[in-house]
């Protein structure tokens, strides 16, 4: 089901939750959310539509994945960027990246899963991440 988007800065900036499996409709409400606001968003938190638990979902290369818990585990090639956010006002902010990242995560199986992204993926991912620390661009 598509969500309504969050926007308090002060809810936004929590520290998600880890998820479990009682967490699916989570995750497809997540999904379903993303893919209504495609043409302007590549990847959401579950934070972004209320709800404070650690999941993501992106487009990864043309396909669309979900993780649960993810955490960055290893990155390398720092660079500077600026990127947008459709939970905060305004235009793009400055940040630091990382081209390569290494990532655990588990499946909506709960299997767990390691995988290194590069490139724009990576970057999605370290947003999404971040929204699951709290952490605003």
């Amino acid at each position: 089901m598509i969500k309504q988007l969050t926007h308090d800065p002060i809810f936004l900036s929590l520290i998600s939750e880890l998820a479990t499996k009682e967490d699916l409709q989570v995750a497809e409400d997540l999904l379903d959310t993303l893919i209504a606001h495609k043409d302007g968003c590549v990847g959401m938190a579950a934070n972004m539509i209320g709800v404070r638990k650690r999941i993501i979902a992106f487009d990864n290369n043309g396909t669309y994945m979900v993780m649960f818990n993810p955490q960055i585990i290893k990155k390398s090639e720092h660079y500077e960027t600026e990127e947008g956010c459709l939970s905060l006002l305004g235009g793009p902010r400055k940040c630091k990246r990382y081209k390569t990242i290494k990532v655990k995560w588990q499946t909506a199986e709960m299997q767990v899963r390691i995988k290194t992204f590069t490139g724009f993926p990576a970057q999605i991912i370290q947003h999404e991440v971040d929204h699951c620390e709290g952490i605003l661009i």
